[in-house]
């Protein structure tokens, strides 16, 4: 079992930065991938953006391409998404996870584990 804990969400103007961080303990080691997904009220839970634990292959959602980075610190057993040029319609919880299967996929249902989330809200 992987256990994550989210934070650095906030409240932000529309144009504005965040950056959240995920902290990750336990069997890290069993870890092939991790990944950002969020949730706005009434909407599905989306993948966000996606990295391999060794290596730096990255997978971003084509809502976030070019405006999010996502980044990992292995030594801190860290993840990292820097969010810019923020928008309302990035408003949501946002949730760290990771997958031991191979592979850096978007959907959720090849991540076993997952933090609480954090809420990000963007005015406008």
């Amino acid at each position: 079992q992987v256990q994550l804990v989210e934070s650095g969400g906030g409240l932000v103007q529309t144009g504005g930065s965040l950056r959240l961080s995920c902290a990750a303990s336990g069997r890290t080691f069993s870890t092939y991938a991790m990944g950002w997904f969020r949730q706005a009220p009434g909407k599905e839970r989306e993948f966000v953006a996606g990295i391999v634990r060794i290596g730096s292959s990255t997978l971003y959602a084509e809502s976030v391409a070019g405006r999010f980075t996502i980044s990992k610190d292995n030594a801190k057993n860290a993840l990292y998404l820097q969010m810019n040029s923020l928008k309302p319609e990035d408003t949501a919880v946002y949730y760290c996870a990771t997958s031991t299967m191979s592979g850096l996929m978007s959907s959720p249902y090849r991540y076993e584990n997952w933090g609480k989330g954090t809420q990000v809200t963007v005015s406008s």
